[in-house]
């Protein structure tokens, strides 16, 4: 995991001093081990004993993961006026291997659960993000995203639950409700949507791979597959499921990165792709070579409007470790 800095206002201070001095600034550094803290030290008054606050100007780790600060203040209490400078982290992730992908078929739409495999790739997928902070939780309406979430999320090291929120309903949103505070602030909403779906291939959907190819020619299951705008038949093209994925990333999930909430999301590898081609302004050129690997965490950071990948150690262009692109 490439090294990423997060900086946020943790509060204040008040510290008490005695003097004489007029009323000025300072500035104070405390330096540990891999942390650094620069603070602005304000005075007022002339009075012989007098309060000052002591504010967190700037906090830094070089750490190999973005650390979850979870004996600061939540970046939750950040005045809105402040958003425009903090960081927040994306995590994609595509499910782990599906039955379907077991047995080399066309899965798009039909909701297959993970195998074996797939469990213990989204548990190894957990691990690998289990010091980033996560505050919310995205996932499409199909079983194997959902599962790749929750089992990631058990790995978390804030041990929070991840509970799936119920909203289709009047009667689905009562009957789902916390009352507990203490119990609210223990847990992580997943909120499940269909535009995150894979794409629909469908008259494809459930035909082997394999077959299909010998039985239409491998050129024309490849264009199927590949090109950004034909689709397969009575089927989505990438442009068409770029189109609803990259709508609702935009409209309900980058509303709350710009809040200030960290988010994770668990979908599929057309949808992932799609919104990565937004993340990246990668042309429809590129984004139909971009692979992405069951089961593998991919982290942006949020700031100022921009989205910046952070990659792996060994290079985003090895298979199996990120996203990555053929070429």
């Amino acid at each position: 995991m490439a090294a990423a800095v997060f900086h946020q206002c943790i509060g204040a201070i008040q510290v008490r001093s005695c003097g004489t001095e007029k009323s000025g600034n300072s500035s104070l550094r405390f330096i540990s081990r891999g942390f650094v803290i620069d603070c602005g030290l304000l005075r007022k008054g002339t009075c012989s004993s007098h309060w000052c606050k002591l504010h967190v100007i700037r906090a830094s780790t070089s750490d190999a993961s973005v650390i979850d600060p979870i004996s600061s203040t939540s970046h939750n209490a950040i005045d809105s006026s402040q958003n425009t400078s903090i960081e927040t982290a994306l995590i994609l992730i595509r499910h782990g291997e599906s039955l379907w992908n077991e047995k080399n078929l066309f899965t798009g739409c039909v909701d297959v659960p993970l195998t074996k495999r797939g469990v213990e790739e989204a548990v190894e997928a957990g691990k690998r993000i289990s010091n980033i902070p996560v505050d919310m939780v995205f996932t499409s309406a199909l079983i194997r995203a959902q599962m790749t979430a929750m089992l990631a999320m058990t790995q978390h090291r804030r041990k929070k639950v991840p509970i799936v929120m119920h909203n289709e309903s009047k009667e689905a949103k009562a009957w789902n409700q916390i009352y507990s505070e203490e119990t609210k602030k223990q847990s992580i909403p997943v909120i499940t949507a269909w535009q995150l779906n894979e794409r629909m291939y469908g008259e494809l959907q459930g035909l082997n791979k394999q077959e299909t190819a010998e039985r239409y020619g491998k050129e024309k299951v490849h264009e199927w597959r590949r090109s950004f705008d034909v689709p397969p038949p009575n089927g989505e093209s990438l442009e068409m499921c770029s189109q609803r994925a990259v709508a609702y990333f935009r409209e309900h999930i980058e509303p709350h990165l710009q809040s200030g909430k960290h988010v994770m999301v668990a979908a599929h590898g057309n949808s992932l792709r799609s919104i990565i081609m937004y993340l990246e302004k990668l042309t429809s050129q590129e984004v139909i070579s971009l692979e992405l690997s069951t089961g593998i965490p991919l982290l942006y950071i949020y700031k100022e409007g921009k989205f910046m990948r952070r990659g792996s150690p060994v290079g985003a262009t090895e298979a199996g470790v990120y996203a990555y692109n053929r070429v």
